[in-house]
């Protein structure tokens, strides 16, 4: 399955390496050509189709009275793969506030749901689902990736190596609409879908951009195939990562203190809207870190700002279609961040997503193999001790669900940030050391990087 250690790697800009391309586009094609004659067909790894199985028994998701907006994302490693113990006691984090629960239908924890044309194998997928019902979840699906076969490899193998690279080659369009909905008919429990992640191998090489119209081609196939099971399924796309560059380099519609968004991720997004056959939700993905420092700018905690900013114009440009986030990153590569920081900096996100009507945000969980740290973590691998992470979603989950009714309220200390509903609040210390500060009336003295959490109204 796709090797991952939790988290996407960082992506960098893909325009040096189009200029790298070109200037060695020659000797490449008379690589490829060698190497297309003399490929042993056989590469990859070989599949075990294991007769029909039925389908798994799925509860359906509990009734909320709001949509909860907040949510974890599986990756290659979760408590289905782990003990009893275990999974017992991530179910239990996981169901104490009924979230939103995503899972990929091939790789990050998934196999290869179609090895062969019409041969499916839904053993890892059954089990994933299995614990996301048991934990009470509002479940989501991405269907990405795509089956060797469908991509010009050999049916019957799967080549991890390659796989979340590759898109589906035009001819097999069809055939991934045709897995999508049989994916759906085995699942009904399941009613969102997110089509693709980030645009893999959608990206045209020649012009140096986006290859929008093949994505937004594949979507509208998936789109009319999930309706076609369901016409109460709900669909969004185009699902693609929202680089941004350093402020000093270049325009774009959208920039602030953080930096400027690539201008063409905007002018993908915006053809598929105009060109979609139809979608419930838009959904998109980013970090806060410049694609060419990978630092957090003017700071890890003013860089959140960004989440605000392309909400923003992702309402204005879709007609005010909902926003999901499907993964957010606050944090560069190898920082050396306290769980209490990794904390603080998810909550300002959190608050940013909140303030600018963000419908949905996942949390992409970065579980490891049952044994040593596991940073920013929901659980501990090979113990299920919850992590800080677990009572900051369970707590957005339940106080700011996606009608929740903000009101402002003042801080003494702009270093203390704020998010509140009639109800409650919850505050985050911005700093690395101790203050006091007055929020909405009442003192407070705060640890570094603390989230306090506090009554308001009626007791």
């Amino acid at each position: 399955m796709i090797p991952t250690n939790g988290r996407h790697a960082h992506r960098r800009s893909p325009w040096p390496i189009a200029l790298a391309a070109g200037i060695v586009a020659v000797a490449l094609v008379a690589g490829i050509m060698i190497y297309a004659g003399t490929r042993n067909s056989s590469a990859g790894e070989q599949a075990t189709i294991p007769p029909t199985q039925a389908a798994p028994s799925l509860s359906a998701p509990p009734a909320t009275e709001d949509w909860p907006r907040w949510g974890v994302t599986h990756t290659q490693y979760s408590a289905d793969q782990d003990t009893p113990e275990v999974r017992e006691a991530a179910v239990g984090i996981l169901a104490r506030e009924p979230m939103l629960q995503n899972q990929h239908i091939m790789g990050w924890g998934a196999g290869n749901p179609e090895p062969s044309p019409g041969r499916y194998d839904f053993r890892d997928l059954d089990r994933r689902m299995k614990m996301m019902s048991d934990s009470r979840s509002i479940p989501v699906i991405t269907l990405c990736c795509a089956p060797d076969w469908m991509k010009g490899g050999t049916a019957g193998r799967t080549d991890w190596s390659k796989n979340h690279t590759t898109a589906p080659r035009r001819e097999h369009f069809d055939d991934y609409a045709k897995l999508a909905a049989t994916v759906a008919k085995r699942y009904p429990t399941v009613k969102h879908f997110m089509v693709w992640n980030e645009f893999k191998g959608f990206w045209n090489q020649a012009a140096n951009r986006w290859d929008a119209e093949a994505y937004t081609e594949l979507y509208n196939k998936v789109y009319d195939a999930l309706k076609k099971v369901n016409p109460e399924i709900k669909v969004g796309g185009p699902y693609v990562p929202i680089d941004h560059h350093d402020p000093r380099i270049g325009t774009s519609e959208v920039s602030g203190p953080w930096g400027v968004v690539d201008q063409r991720v905007l002018d993908a997004i915006e053809y598929w809207i105009k060109h979609k056959k139809g979608a419930e939700f838009v959904v998109v993905d980013g970090a806060t870190m410049t694609k060419e420092q990978e630092q957090p700018l003017p700071d890890e905690f003013g860089a959140t700002a960004k989440f605000s900013a392309i909400t923003t114009w992702l309402r204005q440009k879709s007609g005010d279609l909902p926003v999901w986030w499907a993964e957010y990153y606050v944090e560069p590569e190898n920082t050396g961040w306290s769980e209490e920081k990794v904390a603080a900096v998810q909550a300002t996100a959190m608050m940013e997503f909140a303030r600018s009507g963000v419908t949905t945000a996942l949390y992409w969980n970065p579980q490891k193999k049952p044994a040593g740290e596991c940073h920013g973590c929901v659980w501990v691998p090979g113990r299920g001790d919850e992590m800080p992470m677990a009572g900051l979603l369970s707590g957005f989950v339940k106080w700011f669900p996606t009608n929740a009714k903000l009101e402002q309220v003042t801080t003494s200390d702009p270093k203390v940030r704020v998010l509140a509903q009639p109800n409650q609040m919850v505050m985050v210390n911005t700093t690395d050391a101790e203050l006091t500060a007055t929020v909405d009336g009442k003192p407070f003295t705060f640890k570094a990087y603390e989230i306090k959490w506090s009554q308001r109204g009626p007791a």
